[in-house]
């Protein structure tokens, strides 16, 4: 009877144990506010459709041009199986877009020279980072 109970108290142990590892890692996940750059989605579009494939595009402004931390925000960006995500960086409000469209050119050709960088998700989840897409 007695090592039953404490059977039932190392397994009771175990449990919680586990429950506060997986509570910990669940709250600790990294996300955008970890990067060390300021990062402002200016625009963003995403099509209505919702049986096919998802084409999600964002314009962002960025505080600086790091470029291993503008392709984590990218990999942090929303991506569904068969749809593409695009985001693309700029480093001032006043020439990034405010508005994006559904087809190419997303953007204004004027505000082309202002782009430095673009992430792109595609379909089968390949991934592409471009230093100045436009140049």
């Amino acid at each position: 009877m007695k090592n039953t109970k404490r059977l039932y108290y190392l397994i009771g142990l175990v449990v919680l144990a586990l429950l506060v590892w997986m509570m910990r890692d669940t709250f600790t996940q990294p996300g955008t506010d970890d990067l060390k750059m300021d990062f402002r989605e200016v625009a963003a579009y995403r099509n209505e459709n919702n049986t096919g494939p998802i084409k999600r595009v964002y314009a962002v402004v960025v505080s600086d041009s790091l470029w291993h931390e503008m392709e984590q925000y990218g990999k942090f960006m929303p991506h569904t199986k068969y749809g593409n995500t695009q985001v693309y960086f700029f480093t001032d409000e006043a020439h990034a877009p405010k508005k994006l469209n559904a087809e190419e050119p997303y953007f204004e050709e004027s505000l082309y020279e202002y782009c430095i960088g673009r992430y792109e998700k595609k379909a089968m989840g390949q991934e592409g980072f471009v230093k100045y897409p436009f140049r």
